[in-house]
């Protein structure tokens, strides 16, 4: 048995039958502990999955579509974590509208980067919880008469 390696060689084990290095690794350790590998599954994966879907539905996106909002996201500036993330939205909220998605991307082809950022903060409210929202601060450049002080 061979450890810090991860070659894949034959050993023999203890009881004499000859195991092949097709195991698993420990981790970060970086051994090579020649056991079968373990099925990820457990015996709760059905409720797990039932449970997590309970208030909503289980959506499939083709990955053309995908990598179509993707990518247009990015292009537009966002970066990838916030691409992904706003676009799995976008992708649930044109399935559940039933809107085909390159004809909502040539829609949001034609925003500037102003109104599409808006158009995405009130996709996104809609989809958040009612608890918080997603918002602009807006400076007010214009100073009212009633700001100023009144020496008397």
């Amino acid at each position: 048995m061979s450890y810090g390696s991860s070659s894949s060689s034959s050993s023999t084990s203890s009881s004499g039958t000859s195991t092949t290095g097709a195991g698993t690794t420990g981790g970060s350790t970086g051994i090579n502990l020649n056991l079968p590998a373990k099925d990820q599954t457990d015996s709760a994966g059905n409720v797990k999955k039932y449970f997590n879907t309970y208030y909503g539905k289980e959506l499939a996106f083709p990955s053309n579509d995908v990598d179509a909002v993707i990518g247009f996201l990015e292009s537009k500036g966002f970066d990838k974590s916030s691409a992904v993330s706003t676009g799995t939205v976008i992708l649930q909220q044109a399935k559940i509208d039933g809107v085909k998605v390159f004809e909502l991307l040539d829609t949001l082809k034609g925003l500037d980067k102003l109104q599409l950022s808006y158009t995405v903060t009130q996709v996104l409210n809609f989809n958040r919880q009612k608890i918080s929202t997603l918002g602009y601060k807006v400076a007010n450049d214009k100073k009212p008469t009633e700001a100023r002080n009144i020496m008397g």
